[in-house]
């Protein structure tokens, strides 16, 4: 979100040089800065034990390409809780251990978006009505079938080249 007026007062913000920041918007009757917000979300590589990672299929999210299963962090749930109740939502999948990977900025709908590698093991789906379908990919076929560059390739390529120690904890 970015600030043209103040939330507190309403009036217009004006650009002003804060500190090491730069420009910033600055209410000048409240007298503060406003930063530029972003929501804050997860994205999750969940594997099995057979070197398999979930792609998913959300026509909502794009037609052409998979995805990964992602969500955004309620008020007051963590990170790691988000992650554990979006596997449970979309997929019906009990998470048995959870490891932070990355964060990925995503300017086109500003968000962070906090990428996860979650195992579980492998067992069939009960999904969400926003998930379309959902498979079991090997993880040498996974990077096919997500756009490239995309967070989702990008994590999942992460996720499968880590892959040794996915099972030591």
């Amino acid at each position: 979100m970015r600030f043209q007026y103040c939330p507190y007062c309403g009036k217009n913000v004006e650009l002003r040089e804060i500190g090491d920041e730069g420009m910033i918007p600055y209410c000048t009757e409240c007298k503060i800065p406003l930063w530029n917000m972003f929501t804050t979300s997860i994205i999750v590589a969940v594997v099995n034990e057979y070197n398999e990672v979930v792609l998913l299929r959300q026509n909502y999210v794009s037609t052409t390409n998979h995805v990964c299963v992602a969500g955004v962090m309620k008020m007051g749930e963590s990170a790691e809780e988000t992650v554990v109740r979006e596997i449970g939502e979309e997929l019906g999948l009990h998470v048995k251990s959870l490891k932070y990977v990355k964060s990925y900025p995503y300017e086109k709908k500003e968000m962070l978006m906090l990428g996860f590698q979650a195992v579980v093991d492998k067992k069939e789906f009960t999904l969400s009505k926003e998930v379309d379908a959902a498979e079991w990919v090997k993880f040498k076929d996974a990077l096919s079938l997500l756009r490239e560059g995309s967070i989702a390739w990008q994590l999942v390529k992460t996720v499968i080249g880590d892959k040794d120690d996915l099972y030591d904890r």
